[in-house]
C-alpha cells in the first residue's frame, strides 16, 4: 500500500540526531520526498544509536531516516550558498533543529527564507524557543526531561530523579512538529500563505507535564496539592507474578469488582474506601497499595488468561529481549527486514498508522552519506562541471555506490 498523502511536497531537512528526523521521517511516510543535508562528519546518531557492521549507520539512525534521499554538503563553504538556496526554491517545506543563530549565519532562518520565498512553510524546532532567557542554550533530550518535571516525577514518587530510559522528549516534540506542518500545509493550499513554524522542546513537555499534574493547582485559589496522585503512588508499577511482570489497570467500579474478585480479595468488595471512582481518589493511597500488591503465586501467562476472562486491561511487561517476539506485534507484521546496500541484512519498523488503503510502505533504506547527491544536484540544474568543481572543493560529497 502506497498512501502518498502528501505525494508532490518536496522537504528541505536539514535536521540531526532524533527529534528533527522523527518529524521527517513522519512526513516521508505520509508520502513527501524528503531530501537530507547531511554535513561531511555525519549525523551525530550514526554513532550515537549502538554499533553497527559497518561503523556507518547506527540501528536508531537507520529506523529514524528511513524514506529519505541524502544529499551530503558542507554548508561552511562559500559555494554551497547558491546550491543549499536552489534547494530552497526546489522544496516547499524547510525542516531544521539547528541553533537559531547558526541558521540566520546560513540565511536559512525563517525571516530570511520567507522573505525570499513568501509562500514557504519554515519549520524550527529549538530547545527553548528564541524569545526567552534560555533561547539558543544547547539541549539534548535528558536535559529537557530534567527541565520540564519529567526527571522530578521520579523524584516524587521514588525518592530519586530519573529520567526515562528514551529519547521521549524529541520524539514528541517530532510527532507535534510534523502535526504543524500538516497544518501549514493545509492554509498554504487554502491560499494563506507561509508559515513560520517555531516548536520548542521545553515549553512543549512542560505543558505536557502540568496538563497532568497541575491537578489541583488548576483552580484559584488551589483546592488540593499539585500532582496527580495516582500516576504519583509508588505502588503505579508494573505487578510481580511468578515468573515475570505484569502491567494492570483499573479505573472503573466494575473493573474493580473484577479485579478484586480475580486476585481472591473478595473481602474487600465492600470496603467503602474502594467502592467508587470518588472513594478511590480520597483513599488513593490506600488503594494503591492493594492494586499494587504481588501477583506471585501464579505466572504472567496464568494471570493473563484470568483477567482476560474478566474483562481486565492487562498485559505482559515486555523486556527489551520480549517486545519484538510479541505474539500480537508478530501477527500484525511491525517488524520486518531487508537487505541494506552496506549493513546487509537489517530490520524494518514499519508505519503503525492505517487508512482505508492498509499501512504506508515504509520508504527506502536509510541511505549512506552522500548517496543521492549527484542525482539530487542533477535535479536542481546542475551540471557535470560545476558538480565537479563542488565536489574538488569538498563542498559536495558524493558516496561510491556498490
Amino acid at each position: 500500500m502506497t498512501n502518498r498523502f502528501l505525494k508532490g511536497l518536496r522537504v528541505l531537512d536539514l535536521t540531526s540526531v532524533v527529534v528533527g528526523p522523527t518529524c521527517t521521517w513522519r512526513l516521508a511516510q505520509y508520502g513527501a520526498e524528503v531530501i537530507k543535508v547531511e554535513a561531511p562528519e555525519g549525523d551525530l546518531m550514526r554513532g550515537l544509536g549502538g554499533v553497527s557492521p559497518t561503523g556507518q549507520h547506527s540501528g536508531t539512525y537507520l529506523h529514524l531516516n528511513r524514506g529519505k534521499r541524502n544529499i551530503c554538503l558542507d554548508l561552511k563553504k562559500p559555494d554551497a550558498k547558491e546550491v543549499i538556496e536552489k534547494l530552497v526554491e526546489w522544496c516547499e517545506v524547510l525542516v531544521a533543529n539547528m541553533r537559531p543563530r547558526a541558521l540566520e549565519r546560513l540565511g536559512l532562518d525563517a525571516a530570511s527564507v520567507l522573505a525570499r520565498h513568501p509562500v514557504k512553510i519554515h519549520c524550527l524546532m529549538t530547545g527553548y524557543g528564541t524569545d526567552g532567557p534560555y533561547a539558543g542554550q544547547p539541549t539534548y533530550d535528558s536535559v529537557v526531561q530534567g527541565v520540564s518535571g519529567i526527571g522530578g516525577l521520579f523524584l516524587e514518587r521514588d525518592g530519586m530523579p530519573a529520567y526515562v530510559p528514551l529519547v521521549v522528549c524529541d520524539h514528541v516534540v517530532g510527532e507535534i512538529a510534523a502535526g504543524s506542518i500538516l497544518a501549514a500545509v493545509i492554509k498554504r493550499n487554502e491560499g494563506g500563505g507561509g508559515s513560520s513554524l517555531e516548536i520548542p522542546m521545553f515549553e512543549t513537555m512542560a505543558a505536557f507535564v502540568l496538563q497532568e499534574h497541575l491537578a489541583q493547582e488548576s483552580f484559584d485559589p488551589p483546592v488540593g496539592s499539585v500532582g496527580d496522585k495516582r500516576l504519583l503512588n509508588p505502588h503505579n508499577k508494573p505487578l510481580r507474578t511468578a515468573d515475570g511482570w505484569i502491567s494492570v489497570t483499573i479505573n472503573t467500579d466494575s473493573q474493580v469488582r473484577a479485579f478484586l474478585k480475580s486476585v481472591g480479595r473478595d473481602h474487600l468488595l465492600e470496603d467503602q474506601r474502594f467502592a467508587t471512582v470518588a472513594d478511590r481518589a480520597k483513599n488513593v493511597k490506600e488503594w494503591f497499595e492493594v492494586r499494587g500488591a504481588a501477583l506471585s503465586d501464579r505466572t504472567t501467562a496464568e494471570w493473563l488468561r484470568i483477567f482476560k476472562a474478566a474483562d481486565v486491561a492487562a498485559m505482559p511487561c515486555h523486556t527489551l529481549t520480549t517486545l519484538r517476539a510479541d505474539p500480537h506485534l508478530e501477527a500484525v507484521g511491525l517488524v520486518s527486514s531487508e537487505e541494506h546496500p552496506t549493513e546487509g541484512r537489517v530490520a524494518v519498523i514499519r508505519s503503525t498508522i492505517r487508512s482505508e488503503e492498509g499501512y504506508p510502505a515504509p520508504g527506502c533504506y536509510a541511505q549512506p552519506r552522500g548517496w543521492e547527491t549527484q542525482r539530487i544536484l542533477e535535479e536542481i540544474g546542475l551540471g557535470a562541471q560545476e558538480i565537479d568543481l563542488l565536489v574538488m572543493s569538498g563542498t559536495a560529497i558524493i558516496a561510491a555506490q556498490r
